[in-house]
């Protein structure tokens, strides 16, 4: 005679703590009136890796609006990033330019 065995069901559980993704930052660059579009151009290009015309595009958005963004990634990046900006140094094209551009960053919306 074959016994009919009874299986309890297995119970799905989820861990404790369930691994999320890091939240991304943007790197915002500001605007001032001591750095050229050519020198926004060039430090885009050569931190970002930016094309001249896409460079040229953001170096006007913050022209005119005062900030744009020019990157959005982990914020360990996204501090690097902007460290870069702050390093980058002043515009040899205009005498009175004592420094680089300022970038802040911002906890990028989901």
């Amino acid at each position: 005679m074959i016994k009919k065995m009874t299986v309890a069901p297995v119970e799905k559980t989820r861990p404790e703590t369930e691994s999320r993704l890091a939240p991304n930052y943007h790197v915002v660059l500001l605007d001032d009136d001591h750095h050229t579009y050519e020198y926004v151009v060039e430090m885009l290009g050569k931190i970002f890796g930016y094309g001249v015309e896409k460079a040229f595009q953001m170096a006007r958005e913050v022209d005119t609006t005062g900030r744009v963004i020019v990157w959005t990634g982990a914020l360990e990046q996204a501090e690097f990033k902007r460290d870069q900006i702050h390093a980058y140094g002043p515009d040899w094209r205009i005498p009175r330019c004592k420094g680089s551009m300022s970038a802040i960053l911002e906890p990028a919306e989901g």
